[in-house]
């Protein structure tokens, strides 16, 4: 009885705070770097029942399982007139404390995206921010070093203290506009890149402790590249705990060997985990970014044409999802599953509902979890059929199958006042979904702990 009181104690006063992480934490959730903007512009969601979502961090969490939510910052993103900047680039300081401090309250896992530049950072776009642009690569690292410490103490001071830290944006190919190549040393200026990377891990090191510290690339299915690049960081003594990995199949290819059969490429992102295992055990992997589309296919840099698996349509969406969480849930030094822009629901609503104000995106992705047109109760969420007893919400629904990643994922189990008691509420704890009632904690599937 002592014992029980203790655990419904502790997960009571914890609730909103973070969870320890644990060894073997599982982490599944997504990038949600645009949802106080959708908010601010009255763009509502519904879940699978057609109900409205009042709150789409709670609700991501207590309906779907999640604990984790990824965010991005900038140095320094001004915005413009409208039409001269990337209204999607707005994620400055004050914006990130609130927006991770609202994580932290909801009990999940909050995961900090550095891109160290005054807008997007990816392997083709790799600026310095404006104020550092002219430095030397010893001042660029005195700066990267500053900048992260700052940031992190005015999160601690916020209640926002990030749980996984990314030092770069899709980094293989530079950082602040020093350059690097994955495959040779030719032309390329490893000492001032490495000195970067070294200052803002150790930065992290210092200011948050206990934070798991990513090195994101966007060559996933790439072994070659891999093994150089982070062979390479090792070697070096670049301080980080994850590989953090892009995936989006019509850049990047299939997923299984299954998938390649019969084709030239056999490249596929299980065989590079695999890989990467193989090379670096003691890292974890993690796919930080990943998404499909549900209706327009992209045409800018498609490498692969993967409607052969997954059709461009809701249902492809979904059996994206499906397929991904099931090949790399056996895989047991991936931890971690994260959506890119899952909140994506067109333009942005006004007060008026029906018109769209162009201020959140200017063009639509078609790759988050709503259709972008809204109704007056708000935007219907992506479903391959009404869901019903036979068929749960997450065999309909993409982010409420995300769920099954995690070791204990309540599979069959469809709401809370299923096996458990009614006026149950769910928590997350390390990487798993609990329920409490009373003074009483339960599993998913009804078992008393």
């Amino acid at each position: 009885m002592k014992k029980l009181f203790l655990l419904t104690l502790t997960a009571c006063l914890c609730l909103p705070t973070l969870f320890v992480q644990a060894a073997d934490t599982r982490y599944v959730g997504g990038d949600i770097s645009l949802l106080p903007q959708y908010e601010k512009h009255n763009s509502y969601y519904k879940d699978a029942y057609g109900k409205k979502i009042n709150n789409l961090i709670t609700w991501f969490v207590e309906d779907c399982g999640w604990n984790t939510f990824r965010v991005r910052i900038f140095v320094n993103p001004v915005q413009k007139a409208k039409g001269q900047t990337d209204p999607s680039v707005c994620q400055d300081l004050k914006y990130v404390s609130a927006l991770g401090k609202r994580i932290k309250d909801a009990g999940a896992y909050f995961m900090l995206d550095f891109h160290y530049s005054d807008e997007w950072v990816d392997a083709t776009h790799i600026q310095a921010p404006v104020a550092w642009k002219d430095l030397t690569d010893a001042a660029m690292a005195d700066s990267v070093a500053e900048y992260t410490r700052n940031v992190l103490n005015a999160l601690n001071e916020a209640g926002a203290t990030p749980d996984l830290v990314q030092v770069g944006n899709e980094i293989m190919y530079g950082l602040c506009g020093i350059k690097v190549k994955p495959y040779n040393d030719n032309s390329s200026n490893w000492d001032g890149y490495l000195g970067l990377l070294k200052a803002g891990c150790n930065a992290v090191r210092e200011i948050c402790p206990n934070a798991k510290i990513i090195i994101h690339t966007d060559r996933p299915t790439n072994t070659g590249y891999n093994y150089y690049f982070y062979s390479k960081l090792i070697n070096c003594g670049v301080d980080f705990d994850i590989i953090g990995l892009s995936y989006y199949p019509f850049w990047h290819g299939y997923l299984t060997d299954e998938q390649v059969t019969g084709k030239s490429n056999k490249d596929n992102l299980v065989n590079a985990i695999k890989s990467l295992n193989i090379n670096f055990p003691e890292k974890q992997v993690q796919i930080v970014e990943c998404a499909y589309n549900f209706q327009y296919w992209p045409t800018s840099g498609v490498n692969t044409d993967t409607r052969d698996i997954w059709t461009c349509d809701v249902k492809g969406q979904y059996n994206f999802v499906k397929d991904l969480v099931d090949a790399l849930k056996p895989l047991e030094n991936v931890t971690g599953i994260n959506y890119w822009f899952p909140e994506e629901a067109g333009n942005g609503d006004d007060t008026n509902w029906n018109t769209s104000n162009g201020t959140v995106i200017t063009t639509w992705l078609n790759r988050g979890f709503w259709n972008e047109n809204a109704t007056q109760s708000g935007h219907s969420i992506n479903r391959t059929a009404a869901p019903t007893d036979d068929k749960p919400a997450d065999m309909v629904c993409a982010p409420y199958y995300m769920k099954h990643f995690l070791p204990n994922d309540g599979s069959g189990v469809t709401t809370v006042n299923g096996n458990q008691p009614t006026d149950a509420r769910k928590i997350i704890r390390n990487g798993q979904i609990l329920i409490i009632k009373g003074d009483k904690t339960y599993d998913l599937f009804g078992q008393e702990l």
